[in-house]
């Protein structure tokens, strides 16, 4: 007896410390939804534990958009009960009869469930209008304006969202893939629609689909993401103290993920024998060109600027080609790029693509030039054939430099000074004659080498103060190129591009008076500052195009250079050698 009273206490004192038996509970919410809905399965477990549920099974067919935990604790009688909850919420990945499989929690398992996916679902649970298709609330539509585009042309898709309840926090996204280049075209249009009986509000989009590849291409559908209206929401307290703890404002809202049909192209590739380097699957092709000045009339060193215009119907800015690459030059013209604008514009749910760009063409020497015709060939998608755009040959007359002109032309070096020519007799032309008089031959040549003696005597002979001087050629050089220096520096100051660009080849031809440069292009080539040469195009450009400039820049830039006037006794020649 006394036996049995001690085991009884030992039970009473270990029973409490022992976890009550587990009981796993499932439930869903709703056992039929329509495509895009979620759906919320909850998981009830007896007892505390820090476990989790092992969910991977439940991937396989559905997306799990958010979890919810809590733990709920009772106390009747003097016994204390746990349970713990787990809400779940599913969006199924496709249509039918879907079976949940058991799940695995602590060593227990649920018990299954199963979930019906069908179009007209909504309908029944909702109560909504039996004619509404294909959902009676929210459903994507798509439509493709060519299902078998060329490789890269560019394919219109027009999706629609149709819902007659509001939503929240939505997002509608097309995903590209490493087959497909997607590009949003245009902003959201909204308008209204009735379909089987029900009012819709409807959100229109526009895309672009660009193929990468050939043959047949499947591109995963529109996703729509947002909340929705919980009509089964009691109120903002719901059920807390009920059944259920979580219920009340976590229903307020309920989460849709819904996906439209997949989008299928079958890309035609590239027609084989389609001439050109680029390939240019487009509507409408324009090239267009203009010049500056357009009389093409041009001196030697002076820039023409050519522009051209490329635009394409149905192909992005970025797809097309740099035509100034492809412009063949004959030779002794250069051509020097600016940076092409591009834009990509959108017309009637298609795009316009256009490049333009200003390309300055510098002669180094006058003449004839010819320019060859530019043709670029691409292919017409309406007609499916290809077809060509040229822009005709064209000659240019270049002129001699303005540095060669008989006004403007530096005077001629003086030559060094050579010893005074003595007129000799005619008989001089009979030296080799035996019957010359060597006498006097020698006193011809003794009374030349006296005179040499002389004249490098008063060469060697230190100058007066006082004595009157000639200045020197180098020396009228350096005063020529210290002047227009100066000259050059206020036309910078006072932006005034004609003044500064006569005054720099002023200063240029007084640096180098034996080899003065014909222009600007000729000029940049014998500086070494690599920003020079675009400084003095800019330069060139406002000269002749009437573009307005600004001298700060190039001003500062030849700061820096030689100044014939810096030094006295440096000549010209001395200053040019200090230049590459």
């Amino acid at each position: 007896m006394r036996l049995f009273r001690r085991l009884a206490l030992l039970a009473l004192l270990v029973l409490p410390s022992l976890p009550a038996a587990a009981a796993l509970q499932a439930w869903l919410d709703r056992d039929r939804v329509a495509p895009g809905e979620s759906v919320e399965l909850t998981l009830q477990r007896d007892g505390r534990g820090d476990s989790q549920p092992d969910l991977a099974p439940l991937q396989r067919d559905f997306d799990i958009l958010g979890k919810a935990s809590g733990t709920s604790v009772q106390i009747v009688n003097g016994h204390m009960t746990a349970q713990v909850q787990l809400r779940l919420t599913l969006s199924p990945k496709h249509d039918g009869r879907i079976a949940l499989p058991p799940l695995n929690w602590g060593g227990e398992r649920t018990p299954a469930l199963v979930l019906s996916v069908a179009a007209n679902a909504a309908g029944a649970a909702d109560k909504a209008s039996p004619g509404a298709t294909p959902s009676s609330h929210v459903f994507l539509t798509s439509s493709l304006e060519q299902k078998q585009p060329y490789v890269q042309a560019a394919t219109p898709l027009k999706l629609r969202l149709y819902t007659d309840q509001p939503l929240y926090q939505a997002s509608l996204d097309l995903p590209a893939s490493n087959d497909v280049l997607v590009q949003q075209i245009g902003k959201d249009r909204q308008g209204n629609e009735t379909r089987g009986g029900h009012d819709y509000r409807v959100i229109e989009r526009d895309y672009l689909l660009f193929p990468q590849r050939s043959g047949r291409i499947s591109l995963a559908g529109p996703l729509l993401q947002a909340q929705v209206a919980d009509a089964r929401a009691a109120g903002p307290f719901g059920n807390v103290f009920g059944g259920n703890p979580f219920a009340g404002m976590m229903n307020a809202t309920r989460p849709i993920h819904l996906r439209g049909d997949p989008i299928v192209l079958d890309a035609r590739p590239r027609p084989a024998g389609v001439a050109g380097e680029d390939w240019l699957p487009a509507q409408r092709v324009d090239l267009e060109e203009s010049w500056r000045p357009d009389d093409g009339a041009v001196h030697a060193g002076e820039p023409i600027t050519r522009h051209l215009r490329l635009s394409a119907l149905g192909l992005s800015a970025a797809q097309l080609p740099d035509l100034a690459a492809r412009m063949p030059l004959p030779e002794g013209l250069k051509a020097y790029p600016d940076q092409p604008r591009l834009a990509t514009e959108v017309r009637d749910g298609n795009i316009n693509g256009s490049r333009e760009q200003d390309i300055a063409l510098i002669a180094s020497r006058p003449g004839r030039y010819t320019l060859p015709a530019m043709r670029l060939v691409w292919w017409d998608t309406t007609r499916n054939s290809p077809r060509e755009v040229v822009l005709p040959a064209r000659a240019l007359e270049v002129l001699p430099g303005v540095g060669a002109s008989a006004e403007t032309a530096p005077p001629p070096p003086e030559a060094a000074p050579a010893a005074p020519a003595i007129a000799l007799p005619d008989s001089l032309a009979a030296l080799g004659s035996p019957a010359f008089p060597w006498p006097w031959l020698s006193l011809v040549l003794s009374l030349l080498w006296l005179v040499t003696l002389l004249a490098w005597w008063r060469a060697r002979r230190p100058r007066s103060a006082t004595s009157p001087s000639v200045i020197p050629s180098t020396g009228l050089d350096s005063i020529r190129a210290g002047e227009a220096r100066k000259a050059f520096r206020r036309a910078c100051r006072d932006n005034a591009a004609a003044d500064a660009r006569r005054q720099l080849l002023a200063w240029a031809r007084a640096t180098w008076p034996d080899d003065a440069p014909g222009g600007l292009n000729a000029l940049a080539r014998r500086l070494p500052d690599p920003k020079l040469p675009t400084l003095l195009r800019e330069l060139d450009r406002a000269c002749y195009a009437g573009d307005e400039w600004r001298g700060d820049a190039l001003l500062e830039a030849l700061a820096t250079l030689p100044n014939a006037t810096d030094k006295a006794g440096k000549s010209a020649s001395e200053l040019a050698g200090l230049y590459p």
